[in-house]
């Protein structure tokens, strides 16, 4: 169903919408609490019985909505005009701090048959927990309202970025991603430790590991993805990978066709920047048929391996050959485990840059340039 228009006695039928949430919100914070304490100005009635909302359900949950249903006894129920909807964020260690602390979340709308959707990405963030009670209300002819008391206060949590909203990420990454450059390896940088570990331990083989919560908060490969981090830069005057690494002092390589071929898939998975001037991309590269692909399929936006802006593979005079975009860093993910007997592992002699790690950063919340119109 449609979207219920949020309505203040106060609020001019042109004001923008997230001005009249603002307003709404900030009377329907005076109007009463949780606890049905209410402000000696805030223009209520003595309260009559108007009936609670109980047995709320929460549906259709997306990354920046969910539909909102509860049921109320009869009596009554005709003197219903608006609804006030008390949503908070639920706080917790690892809860989004990217947020919009200056927007209140006391909702105020008409009374319109549920369930109600409730949408706005200026108070829902993807994949956040949230709180929400709600309270019948009965506008007088004066202005002042009539209140039930509150519901009972349930849970919910956000989804993550749907198809939809990754695309337009994508779109938005293929205008700065720049010309094309050849390149002929994939590489993965880490400590000595690491690579004496996968000998050792898991027989030679580097195994996918849950992807960390890098990059934008809403992405659904965050903390899901299971896969191993390459990566395929270059340097421009070389054509080879350069020197310097965040991740640790030994290199292992691999040539790129034996991690991207006609047998594997490419999915965009991410778009994000760290307070810094250049971008990251998260590419996925998934063996036809696997685990990774079947994931990937239902989640992310796939790519055309041979036509894209990121990355390619063609075959030119019987052979494979690959270009990466310049003006973006890219994280590739292969999803399959990886044994180091198909490429080598050899110390760099640059520097190991550590300000450079995207280990668990966090996506800038302000940059036009990388974010859209949902939470971020």
């Amino acid at each position: 169903m449609e979207v219920p228009r949020l309505d203040h006695p106060l609020s001019s039928p042109t004001s923008p919408c997230e001005e009249v949430i603002k307003n709404l919100s900030l009377e329907a914070i005076q109007l009463c609490d949780r606890d049905g304490n209410k402000s000696q100005d805030s223009g209520i009635a003595e309260m009559e019985e108007l009936p609670v909302p109980h047995n709320i359900k929460i549906s259709n949950i997306t990354c920046d909505s969910f539909k909102i249903s509860w049921e109320m006894d009869s009596k009554s129920k005709d003197r219903i005009t608006h609804y006030f909807i008390d949503l908070n964020k639920k706080e917790n260690k690892n809860s989004n701090k990217f947020k919009h602390k200056d927007v209140p979340t006391k909702l105020v709308a008409k009374a319109v048959p549920l369930p109600m959707t409730v949408r706005g990405h200026w108070f829902l963030s993807p994949r956040t927990e949230y709180t929400v009670a709600v309270q019948t209300a009965s506008k007088q002819v004066d202005g002042d309202y009539v209140v039930s008391e509150w519901s009972e206060i349930i849970e919910f949590c956000t989804a993550d970025y749907s198809k939809v909203h990754l695309t337009q990420l994508l779109e938005k990454a293929e205008v700065i991603a720049g010309r094309m450059l050849k390149f002929s390896v994939f590489y993965r940088n880490q400590h000595k430790e690491y690579f004496d570990y996968i000998r050792e331990h898991h027989g030679n083989a580097m195994q996918p590991s849950v992807k960390d919560n890098s990059g934008s908060h809403g992405s659904p490969i965050s903390g899901k993805l299971e896969g191993i981090f390459f990566s395929c830069s270059t340097e421009f005057n070389t054509g080879k990978p350069p020197q310097d690494s965040p991740y640790g002092r030994y290199r292992f390589e691999i040539a790129a066709e034996k991690l991207f071929n006609p047998n594997t898939n490419l999915y965009f998975g991410d778009f994000y920047c760290m307070y810094t001037a250049y971008h990251y991309v998260i590419l996925v590269i998934a063996p036809v048929g696997s685990p990774g692909d079947e994931f990937c399929k239902q989640r992310l936006p796939q790519l055309n391996s041979k036509d894209n802006k990121f990355l390619t593979c063609r075959e030119e005079d019987g052979m494979l050959v690959y270009h990466h975009a310049q003006d973006v860093i890219l994280e590739v993910i292969y999803t399959d485990p990886v044994d180091l007997s198909l490429g080598t592992v050899a110390e760099i002699t640059g520097h190991q840059l550590m300000s450079l790690s995207t280990a668990n950063a966090k996506k800038d919340p302000s940059c036009k340039t990388c974010n859209i119109s949902v939470g971020r």
